[in-house]
């Protein structure tokens, strides 16, 4: 079924759903103490913005939201949860400290700077975005995505797979000294 024949309408109310809960999912999982039900909220958000992709006509980059987010980077998360087993502090319980001011502080300033981009962003482009016709029809599919990341963005692509595998060596070395 293609998305183009779906009522506007319908797509804006899915939009508006898909986004409510992933803002909800992520709220949630920055106000739980149980870094497990932080994961299992975070790949609420994650799928919900895997269906916010899949309204803007972006389908590889919502498979691919699933598949590497939910999936792979959620997993790793869990197992370093379980790695390092994590105890639950007690004792600093709802107390204000200097680093809570200050991520209050730069959160506020970049909700203030996603309000001015959106407040300062021209007019035709809402619509355009909301129609999926703005001269790059066919931007998100698989085709242009593969000849972005693998023409004129491959060596950045190759250099972000060995800054993660280095960070995954690192992981496991980290596990075995702490083992010893």
């Amino acid at each position: 079924m293609d998305l183009g024949t779906i009522d506007l309408g319908f797509r804006w109310l899915v939009f508006g759903a898909a986004s409510l809960i992933a803002i909800f999912g992520a709220l949630m999982m920055v106000t739980r103490r149980n870094p497990i039900h932080c994961a299992l909220l975070l790949i609420v958000s994650f799928f919900s913005l895997a269906v916010i992709y899949l309204t803007l006509h972006a389908q590889f980059i919502a498979v691919a939201q699933v598949i590497v987010y939910a999936g792979a980077i959620m997993m790793l998360i869990i197992f370093v949860i379980m790695l390092i087993q994590l105890e639950v502090e007690s004792t600093k319980r709802r107390r204000i400290t200097g680093a809570k001011i200050i991520g209050g502080f730069i959160t506020v300033l970049l909700f203030l700077e996603l309000a001015a981009a959106f407040v300062t962003l021209p007019k035709g482009t809402h619509a355009a975005a909301a129609a999926g016709h703005d001269g790059g029809a066919a931007l998100g599919t698989v085709a242009s995505v593969g000849v972005a990341l693998y023409g004129k963005y491959l060596f950045p692509f190759e250099i972000a797979s060995i800054l993660l595998l280095i960070g995954v060596v690192g992981a496991v070395v980290l596990s075995k000294r702490s083992k010893e």
